[in-house]
């Protein structure tokens, strides 16, 4: 599918402006208000090319402690040279102001979750109202787009791509984008990506890191992703598309599990996220304050830690770590990859921190 309007660039317009084609608006855009009346304003830069092309957004903080995509959304806007743009690009750094200010997860207007008020109604709630105006000035326009996220307070996750991979161009556009793990899934009601996706325009969601906290190599890493995905849909022509080496698509549910805790205590990991545990292995232990009760919490099957806790305590059913299943081909080529980057030296963040294992059976 080719996301081209036409023989010309075309100007980008919302309720009450339009970007003219060679032209980048930074707006404030207003979504609501506060206690007193005053406006509430979303940071919005429409960058126009002069070229024809797709319009694509990419959108940060919807969960209004994840930071760590305000900082790619950012450098994308204001850093990066797009004197031969293909198309327009919608940078939404931050959705959530309020929540951002606050520095909390949802918004602090009766703890709603804005990212699961999408597409939005004029007529209803403060955050489907919010959504409403995001969604019918920003995101509807487009033709795809990017939405990013961390793991949510008190846990970290490796960077990962979260699309519908049964829609052909959900898939392509996750795969462009070139992670290592992507994991397949429509994704709740209300959430940006999936209300976006059946809208017309096929998105798909980035998760990387944990909140409060700006991590530099993932940011790094997920601004090679961006870029491979302009590269694959001729927005930057003349970059690379990325391979990322290796790669897992997790399509099963029986493919991917969070562990809870089934006792309540003080937490020890013994894997970061992105390595790579054996079936049995004991992932973590959890000990009562004296020690004198252990529970080990083993691996079901041979898989990749995608996601671990961060705050070393817990009740009965909270999650301790998210792992996906790899098989033995997909375990092989994680290995030469991890050795070949230690043979030239590259020196790996903690996403990617090897531990011992055993032989492959």
């Amino acid at each position: 599918m080719q996301y081209m309007t036409g023989d010309e660039a075309e100007p980008f317009t919302y309720n009450g402006g339009i970007v003219e084609p060679g032209e980048t608006q930074n707006i404030r855009y207003g979504i609501s208000e506060t206690y007193l009346g005053d406006p509430v304003r979303i940071p919005v830069t429409i960058i126009n090319g002069v070229y024809p092309g797709p319009t694509i957004f990419l959108s940060a903080a919807a969960h209004g402690d994840e930071l760590n995509g305000i900082e790619v959304v950012r450098e994308v806007a204001h850093d990066w040279n797009h004197d031969g743009l293909h198309g327009t690009i919608v940078c939404l750094p931050v959705l959530n102001v309020p929540g951002f200010l606050a520095q909390q997860r949802y918004l602090p207007i009766y703890d709603r979750d804005l990212n699961r008020s999408f597409p939005g109604r004029e007529d209803s709630t403060s955050a489907k109202r919010m959504a409403a105006q995001i969604y019918r000035n920003f995101l509807e326009p487009c033709d795809l787009g990017i939405d990013f996220h961390t793991s949510t307070r008190g846990r970290t996750n490796m960077l990962h791509v979260r699309a519908d991979m049964r829609d052909p161009e959900a898939a392509r556009l996750a795969r462009s984008f070139g992670s290592n793990v992507i994991i397949s899934s429509t994704g709740p009601s209300g959430t940006l990506r999936r209300e976006v996706s059946e809208g017309g325009a096929p998105t798909i969601t980035i998760e990387m890191g944990e909140a409060h906290r700006f991590q530099r190599h993932f940011i790094d890493r997920a601004l090679e992703g961006v870029m491979s995905v302009f590269a694959e849909y001729n927005i930057h022509p003349d970059d690379p598309v990325k391979w990322p080496g290796w790669r897992t698509v997790i399509d099963d549910e029986k493919e991917k599990t969070w562990l809870r805790a089934d006792a309540g205590g003080l937490v020890e990991m013994h894997y970061d996220r992105g390595s790579l545990v054996y079936e049995g292995t004991p992932i973590c232990t959890i000990t009562n304050p004296f020690k004198t009760e252990n529970e080990h919490v083993e691996a079901p099957f041979t898989g990749l830690l995608v996601g671990v806790l961060e705050n070393p305590v817990v009740y009965p059913g909270n999650p301790l770590c998210h792992i996906v299943e790899l098989n033995a081909d997909t375990r092989r080529a994680l290995k030469r990859d991890r050795a070949h980057a230690e043979t030239e030296g590259d020196v790996q963040p903690p996403s990617y921190v090897g531990t011992p294992e055993p032989a492959e059976q």
